[in-house]
């Protein structure tokens, strides 16, 4: 490639068909490829319940909905996440909140959740930064303890797994969270163009998204009677084409174009981990002697796990460098190669300062990694070619 994003999708012919056949389907959407993807995914990951909608903001915005989230409850997220792990607490009125990363994982770490914990907390939000999986069983006790849910927000873990006492847990198939999100977003590790989906155990859940993913509504079909109108409302006559609004729902619905996409691609998710996990393996082996850089690290060392590694994120010490981070990123894109940051802590967004009065301090080890955080391409699509490019790249900007 003449230039390396950060990241990119990877569609190939067997993708393309599988999008030619719906589109010459009697079913473009709300058809039988939405219930398939739902069904195949959930498989996939171990969990009973998949809900399919048009974006991983969506599925958390329904997961806070299902779960009876609202004004006067507080929900705690990771402060290095995308704006959605927090916003969709604002969605329903409550309070979204932060508490620190762990300084190996970027991930929330479980230690500062407890000392930030606060008496109206109901929820939290978990992410698994770069595709490398919360500390979940420590995050739930504290939660459980509580009361509080656990939401596992996994859209960079698709394909992943941890280990805790030595077994080894999908991401979205274990029993710390109440639901997982996930993500397939063009950049994440399989993608249906724009899409995500909610995973859970719980089937009265899955109902209550479903119907919230179509503007609240229950169509007519044999055997139906209607909830909300009396018999004498006479204009209300339950013939085939009646509908009822149950609750205030959205258009949160995902095409059956997108569906046969996710289930083309969820036919290769191996495949796409296994050439992250080289990519990264290459990085590593080729940064590990530059001063300047420290690579990602794990937490946990079993090599049984796999980390779908969705980003590869390094630290630079850019006083000790002698260069600004918009300098380095420029020298990188004059060698084509694409970067960005990853990510501006939430709180310090002018509408979290403005609504919670939320301000520079509040989480420490979060504004230090973003000081230094800087992520390089990865995508499966790379070549060695490509993945070397990116190595001299680096290793030049000293």
């Amino acid at each position: 490639m003449s230039y390396l994003p950060y990241g990119r999708q990877t569609i190939s012919e067997s993708d393309i068909s599988a999008v030619i056949d719906v589109l010459r389907s009697d079913f473009l959407t709300s058809g039988p490829k939405v219930e398939e993807f739902e069904r195949a995914f959930a498989a996939r990951v171990g969990a009973r319940h998949g809900v399919v909608v048009n974006s991983a903001t969506a599925a958390l915005h329904l997961a806070m909905r299902v779960a009876g989230i609202g004004p006067g409850d507080r929900v705690v997220t990771s402060p290095n996440t995308f704006l959605a792990s927090a916003n969709c607490a604002a969605y329903v009125g409550a309070t979204p909140d932060f508490a620190d990363i762990d300084p190996i994982s970027y991930n929330l770490n479980p230690k500062a959740l407890e000392l930030t914990w606060k008496s109206d907390t109901k929820a939290v939000v978990a992410v698994d930064y770069a595709g490398q999986p919360c500390d979940l069983p420590a995050i739930a006790r504290v939660a459980k303890d509580r009361n509080a849910l656990v939401i596992e927000d996994a859209c960079h873990g698709v394909g992943g797994s941890f280990s805790h006492d030595s077994k080894i847990w999908k991401v979205g198939g274990h029993p710390w969270a109440d639901m997982t999100v996930f993500s397939f977003h063009p950049v994440k590790t399989m993608t249906t163009g724009e899409g995500g989906m909610l995973v859970t155990d719980n089937a009265e859940w899955a109902e209550k998204a479903r119907l919230l993913r179509s503007h609240g509504i229950v169509r007519s079909a044999p055997g139906f009677v209607g909830l909300s109108s009396p018999d004498s409302d006479y204009l209300l006559e339950k013939g085939p084409w009646y509908y009822e609004m149950q609750d205030l729902g959205y258009n949160y619905r995902i095409t059956d174009i997108q569906c046969a996409l996710g289930l083309s691609q969820l036919g290769r998710l191996d495949s796409f981990v296994a050439r992250r996990c080289e990519i990264v393996a290459s990085y590593n082996e080729a940064f590990a002697d530059l001063p300047f850089l420290k690579t990602p690290r794990l937490s946990s060392f079993d090599s049984r796990q796999l980390v779908s590694w969705h980003l590869y994120t390094v630290q630079i010490d850019f006083t000790s460098l002698g260069k600004s981070r918009t300098q380095v990123m420029a020298e990188l894109a004059q060698k084509g190669i694409g970067t960005q940051v990853l990510y501006i802590p939430v709180y310090l967004q002018p509408w979290y300062r403005q609504t919670y009065g939320y301000s520079i301090g509040k989480c420490p080890v979060s504004e230090a990694y973003y000081q230094r955080c800087l992520s390089l391409p990865l995508f499966p699509a790379m070549t060695n070619a490509d993945v070397q490019t990116v190595i001299d790249g680096v290793r030049k900007i000293a």
